[in-house]
């Protein structure tokens, strides 16, 4: 009887043990999961940007060509 009863114990501490350490660990792993997201949501704002940028650089490089060739232009004349 008290080798069931101190198994039944153990048994018990063992199981209150694990739980403890699966919902702090479940914690963690939340916690992980939302900066994940997060950092993810700014990689796509990022991702989405770029193609904007990239054009907007295209316009301005023209714009730089065309100013360079108005002044070597006027250098000419």
């Amino acid at each position: 009887m008290e080798t069931i009863l101190a198994a039944l114990i153990t048994g018990a501490v063992t199981l209150i043990g694990v739980l403890i350490a699966n919902g702090k660990s479940q914690a963690v792993t939340d916690t992980k999961l939302e900066e994940l997201t997060r950092e993810v949501r700014a990689h796509n704002n990022f991702a989405q940007r770029v193609p904007i940028l990239e054009e907007q650089m295209k316009v301005v490089n023209h714009r730089i060509a065309d100013l360079e060739m108005h002044e070597h232009e006027r250098e000419r004349n």
